[in-house]
């Protein structure tokens, strides 16, 4: 059974940094990415990488401030936040899937977890 399970999420006031963590098990991914919803609003990409972590792709409102990495030995996604902002305030969620090439759309990721909250205090 395919499992994605985050931790890290919390409350941090803004200036702060967070370290999100994604287990994977059941099976490896091409790509790995982290999306987030707030409240009344649609899912968004916030960044994804490839098998081997040499490549990466962000959504422009975390550039400079979020990363994405991979321990594939342990099957675990990461996202360090840093700089937060209010507006960082979300569920972030992260998924898994089989191609290729980075994707910003969710449509191009086969499995999801749980998500977890994120909530930035001004």
């Amino acid at each position: 059974q395919v499992q994605l399970v985050e931790s890290g999420g919390g409350l941090v006031q803004a200036g702060g940094s967070l370290r999100l963590s994604c287990a994977a098990s059941g099976r490896a991914f091409n790509t790995m990415g982290w999306f987030r919803q707030a409240p009344e609003k649609e899912r968004e990409f916030v960044a994804a990488i490839n098998l081997s972590g040499r490549n990466t792709l962000y959504a422009d409102p975390v550039k400079g401030r979020f990363t994405i990495s991979r321990d594939n030995a342990k099957n675990t996604l990461y996202l360090q936040m840093n700089s937060l902002k209010p507006e960082d305030t979300a569920v972030y969620s992260c998924a898994g899937g089989n191609l290729l090439v980075l994707r910003t759309s969710p449509a191009n990721y086969n499995y999801w977890g749980q998500g977890t909250q994120v909530t930035v205090s001004s």
